[in-house]
């Protein structure tokens, strides 16, 4: 169960499958027999026995699909970046274990595989199901923008022909509430920050996510405070973090960092909503996003200009990094740290949470990581959402290309589908994106039927197209013939 690319480091510990179908009973048919056997079980491969049918009926389906995949994938020419995720790291793989393969192959297995037909319908199926949920949501949000504003301009006009002095004054509110005031800070830069292994961090947002962080910013013996919408209260005690439901009482705490871990889309919500006159005026800000220009240019907006802006995306989650960070990619830009030593080692501390995890530092600008990142990682739930509404399952004999599918399922389908929803939206290519998915897959089946066809009509009409080529060739040969003899004139 493995080919030339799979397999180019070692056969160690891939599947070799075999049934006995008719071996003589003499002990030397039956020893070349072992003989042979032993070829595959010397260079360490876990031989299974089954019979022929039970392999088609675990195999064939599985690496129909993904020999299928591994092409649409190869057909949008994907590229390597200096910052992989690895469930990007797991297409490039899959591209890389089945485009070598030829299309003989391929068309082999769509031809012998009885539920061929029925996987493409159900790939098919599966994509146009994810894109009408994105352009659901897509078509909800625009009408939701368009008729709230289009009621709040109703109500501005009827407020103004009940009372017209009234209106006067009401739109002067109304443009007195659209300027921005500046809060009164008070003097809170004294005293030093606290040392590195106690650095106060509030996470702004419970979840998953922040959950995730909070264990190893825990586990570090950093002090975690931690503010959620949601009543977290039982989970932030079991990791040994101070909760608060209200953001007051949160920013009274006056931690060091204020670490961002919303969603895309509820980020400058819940940013407005901070109480930011309550936090010390050198506060640093960290977002955690998977798109970086978004929360750089919201927070340049919006934030005071005495805090400090760090912006990162950890390349991993609760799924990736569950057995560690070491290697992992953390990117990150600081895009507004004073000069002061005090606030540029407060900077390095938060940091160095994830260096001492073995975590690989890279730091680009926001602008830099999008352009390498937030591709490729619409690319990745794309596709790890397609597969897991197939609802793939393990075999006992999986494929390291199949293994690499249930992975890349396993690595997307715990993230949220506002995460989908929000890297659709900030990804500035992601509608070209999906039509070369689209194309690409169409492409693929045309291939797959054009030789199909072409087959059929062999078988159908071979013979007969063979006797119409003979008999053109014989009129033309005749016509010429009679065009050169002299009898022929006088015949016409």
């Amino acid at each position: 169960m493995f080919g030339p690319q799979s397999a180019k480091q070692s056969w160690k510990d891939l599947f070799f499958v075999y049934e006995k179908v008719r071996i003589g009973n003499e002990f030397s048919r039956v020893q070349r027999c072992e003989q042979f056997l032993g070829i595959f079980q010397s260079e360490g491969c876990k031989m299974v026995e089954m019979s022929c049918q039970e392999h088609d009926k675990l195999a064939a389906g599985s690496q129909f699909m993904t020999h299928t995949v591994g092409r649409v994938l190869d057909m949008l020419g994907l590229e390597s970046t200096p910052i992989n995720t690895k469930g990007y790291e797991t297409l490039l793989d899959l591209v890389e274990n089945t485009c070598r393969d030829s299309f003989d192959l391929y068309y082999g297995l769509f031809l012998y595989n009885k539920s061929a037909l029925e996987m493409v319908e159900r790939l098919d199926l599966a994509f146009d199901a994810l894109r009408n949920e994105l352009f659901g949501r897509l078509h909800h949000v625009v009408r939701k923008q368009l008729f709230d504003n289009g009621e709040k301009v109703k109500s501005v006009h009827d407020s103004s022909y009940q009372n017209g002095a009234a209106s006067a004054f009401s739109s002067n509110a109304l443009r007195y509430q659209d300027v921005t005031i500046p809060y009164e800070f008070k003097g809170k830069i004294s005293g030093s920050v606290d040392d590195n292994s106690k650095l106060k961090v509030a996470i702004v947002g419970f979840g998953n996510f922040g959950q995730f962080l909070a264990k190893t910013l825990a586990r570090q013996g950093r002090s975690v405070l931690a503010y959620s919408r949601t009543d977290y209260r039982d989970a932030a005690q079991k990791l040994g973090v101070s909760f608060f439901s209200d953001a007051n009482d949160l920013c009274e705490e006056h931690p060091e960092v204020i670490l961002l871990c919303t969603s895309i889309l509820s980020t400058e919500k819940v940013l407005k909503s901070m109480p930011f006159q309550r936090l010390k005026r050198s506060t640093l800000f960290v977002d955690v996003l998977s798109v970086k220009e978004f929360p750089r240019n919201l927070f340049l907006q919006h934030l005071p200009p005495e805090f400090d802006i760090l912006c990162t995306h950890p390349m991993f989650g609760p799924e990736s990094g569950k057995n560690g960070w070491n290697e992992l990619p953390f990117v990150f830009d600081k895009v507004r740290i004073g000069n002061d030593e005090r606030r540029v080692a407060r900077c390095n501390s938060f940091l160095d949470i994830f260096a001492r995890e073995g975590c690989r530092m890279v730091e680009m600008t926001c602008a830099e990581h999008d352009w390498h990142a937030a591709g490729s990682q619409f690319i990745t739930h794309t596709m790890g959402r397609v597969l897991e509404k197939l609802q793939l399952e393990s075999t006992p004999i999986n494929t390291k290309g199949y293994e690499t599918l249930l992975k890349l399922v396993e690595n997307t389908a715990g993230d949220s589908f506002e995460l989908y929803y929000g890297l659709f939206m900030y990804t500035v290519n992601a509608m070209e994106q999906l039509e070369r998915m689209d194309f690409a897959f169409e492409s693929l089946k045309k291939q797959l039927f054009g030789r199909l066809h072409g087959v059929l009509r062999k078988e159908l009409f071979g013979d007969s197209e063979k006797l119409e080529v003979l008999q053109e060739k014989s009129v033309r040969k005749n016509g010429a013939a009679l065009s050169s003899s002299p009898e022929s004139v006088k015949i016409s």
